[in-house]
């Protein structure tokens, strides 16, 4: 379950303000499940929880109990939206340590990442690191010609064929690719491996809830039910209610109106640190939905305390440009309780009794009112657990208010032009055929800063 709690923010703004905003609300509201807007060829995940491919779906959990049968470690080939949601989850609701286990005593496969950047040595290392492992991989890219991930798979295809054979690696690659067309698509009918389906209505950022994100997350053993459900649930919440009861819409029309003061940059804030991950997959779904035409917010991460040992000082004291939206998870999945020391040499003993998570609760509630006195706005998100269903409520959560709020600010919240722009270059610079006159371009500007292409 979630809950949005406005309490810290009653130094910066009132309901009545908020109230005010509710007729802009309505009207993008509606543009979003009207499917007026611009944009509107992307909305298949507003309704994906109670709309999805049941045949799909189970042989996403048949491919994951083959995956479990046969294999030690899943490498996941993909960037951006192709492997950041199904990280988000896994990393939230796994062991973050079962790397440390011996293959034999972890119930469910390690899941890996590849093709999410471009580092040789990355990928060198976790070739050798999988020598004696049986591997599975899931290449994720709707195109197939995506640099990042196309590079990674180009090597970890061949090092597959070469250690199965053929054969052995038709059954242990798994594609998800477009239905019909596109490299990866042809490639895969060429091989034999097993495909699956990017939806054509469902961006890279919204698609952790299709086959995208779900075989991984069910390769590590978390119940898609469970995550499908509380997507459901967040679908029936979030719709139709007056803004004062709907915590989707109130979380949209806060973050407007405090950008609208001056506050540029917002902070998702995590105390438990299984969520950095989820805070990425935030980061690409709001800054690829908003950041366009001189527009929207910078979303930022922090993982609290930590940061607050390094960053701290600037959200304290520095430019008034940030405000704060904080995950509290109000049940810990484990918990430590503090013991009493006969010599009590840190100084601790008055934390005797109290568990791990009753201090970290302290030090939120104490961080969020020392940075509102500071003059940052805090609001906090309250999850009741760590669970899969309320994983699921929180993505499709983020996932509509994006949206609303995209169209609050007056731009497409479901396309992307400004990440063509360093892959121009890119391509330009490596000599991709057809980008001859953009080298030339890219190579006189070089040389007139004293650098080259060697």
């Amino acid at each position: 379950m979630l809950k949005l709690d406005l309490n810290y923010l009653q130094d910066f703004l009132s309901m009545a303000e908020i109230e005010a905003m509710e007729p802009l609300l309505l009207s993008s509201r509606q543009t979003l499940e009207n499917k007026t807007g611009p944009g509107a060829e992307y909305l298949g995940w507003l309704d994906l929880p109670v709309n999805y491919d049941r045949a799909e779906f189970a042989a996403v959990k048949e491919a994951s109990a083959a995956i479990n049968e046969q294999s030690d470690v899943l490498i996941v080939c993909g960037i951006g939206g192709s492997y950041l949601g199904a990280r988000a989850v896994i990393e939230a609701l796994t062991d973050p340590f079962s790397a440390l286990k011996s293959s034999g005593k972890r119930q469910h496969p390690l899941v890996l990442y590849a093709g999410h950047q471009l580092s040789g040595s990355y990928l060198k290392n976790l070739l050798a690191a999988l020598e004696d492992r049986r591997v599975s991989v899931n290449m994720i890219s709707k195109s197939g010609t995506t640099t990042e991930p196309a590079i990674a798979f180009r090597v970890l295809e061949q090092w597959m064929r070469e250690r199965y054979g053929a054969e052995g690696a038709r059954k242990r690659i798994y594609a998800t690719t477009d239905r019909q067309r596109g490299a990866l698509k042809q490639l895969a009918d060429e091989r034999g491996y097993q495909t699956f389906v990017v939806p054509d209505d469902i961006g890279g950022r919204y698609s952790v809830l299709t086959a995208v994100g779900l075989l991984p997350i069910a390769v590590a053993g978390i119940s898609l039910d469970e995550l499908m459900a509380g997507a459901a649930a967040a679908r029936d919440r979030y719709a139709g209610q007056e803004l004062r009861q709907n915590d989707c819409d109130l979380y949209a029309v806060v973050r407007n109106i405090l950008q609208k003061r001056g506050y540029t940059t917002e902070i998702l804030v995590s105390y438990e640190p299984g969520l950095q991950y989820f805070s990425e997959w935030w980061k690409q779904l709001y800054g690829e939905s908003e950041g366009k035409d001189g527009r929207g917010l910078f979303p930022a991460s922090m993982s609290f305390t930590t940061d607050l040992h390094s960053l701290g000082q600037y959200v304290q004291d520095g430019r008034r440009i940030l405000m704060e939206t904080v995950l509290q998870v109000e049940t810990a999945q484990e918990d430590i309780v503090i013991q009493s020391s006969a010599e009590d040499q840190d100084g601790l003993n008055y934390l005797a009794g109290k568990t791990m998570s009753e201090i970290n609760r302290m030090a939120l509630y104490g961080t969020a009112m020392a940075h509102v006195a500071g003059g940052v706005p805090v609001q906090l998100l309250k999850l009741s657990e760590l669970s899969a269903f309320v994983l699921g409520e929180l993505i499709y959560f983020f996932q509509k208010a994006c949206a609303v709020s995209g169209y609050l600010n007056a731009v497409n919240p479901f396309n992307q032009p400004g990440v063509e722009s360093y892959k121009r270059n890119m391509y330009a610079l490596l000599g991709k055929p057809g980008f001859e006159s953009e080298r030339l371009k890219l190579e006189k500007r070089l040389s007139a800063e004293g650098s080259d292409l060697r």
